[in-house]
């Protein structure tokens, strides 16, 4: 067998409603109107997945600040629809906002939550050089294992390490 195209779209007022719709199959929680709103602001940080032209998966990020200082982004979901999944469409999904980070330069680091039990989930972020840093306890409201993983990947050194590196070369 082939495979098919998959090719990123913009996510616009015109084609929310899909995002929705994918979103509700995909994920066992459902998202708020401020997260579809935020979600129009974002540009290159949201995308529709189209395989074969059908919409089957999505990715929306956020950059979030820390009180440091250090910029980091935060996937808020990269899901797609079950019958399209081990096609590589989760991998061009990740792929575009590991290249916008790149691009970007400035940020830290990538992090997600992911469901306990949601192990090919798990899995997929490992391979991408992900590392669970914490678990985070009733994370989850009305599902059950209420647990998430954060999932992180550091994309580069935070300042203060550079800064101890250099002191101690200075030594």
């Amino acid at each position: 067998m082939t495979r098919g195209v998959t090719e990123l779209g913009d996510i616009t007022p015109h084609n929310i409603k899909q995002l929705k719709i994918l979103n509700s199959v995909v994920f066992p929680v459902s998202y708020n109107d401020k997260f579809y709103k935020d979600v129009l602001e974002v540009g290159e940080l949201a995308k529709l997945a189209y395989y074969n032209d059908i919409v089957v998966g999505a990715v929306c990020c956020r950059i979030d600040t820390t009180p440091e200082g250090a910029r980091r982004m935060y996937i808020m979901t990269l899901g797609c629809l079950a019958p399209y999944r081990r096609l590589g469409i989760g991998t061009v999904m990740l792929k575009h906002v590991l290249k916008y980070c790149e691009k970007d330069g400035n940020i830290d680091n990538l992090y997600l939550h992911v469901q306990i039990n949601n192990e090919s989930a798990i899995e997929f972020y490992k391979h991408f050089g992900f590392e669970i840093i914490e678990t985070k306890q009733h994370y989850y409201k009305r599902i059950e294992p209420a647990e998430a993983h954060v999932l992180q990947k550091t994309l580069k050194r935070s300042e203060c390490q550079e800064t101890q590196v250099e002191s101690k070369e200075e030594k």
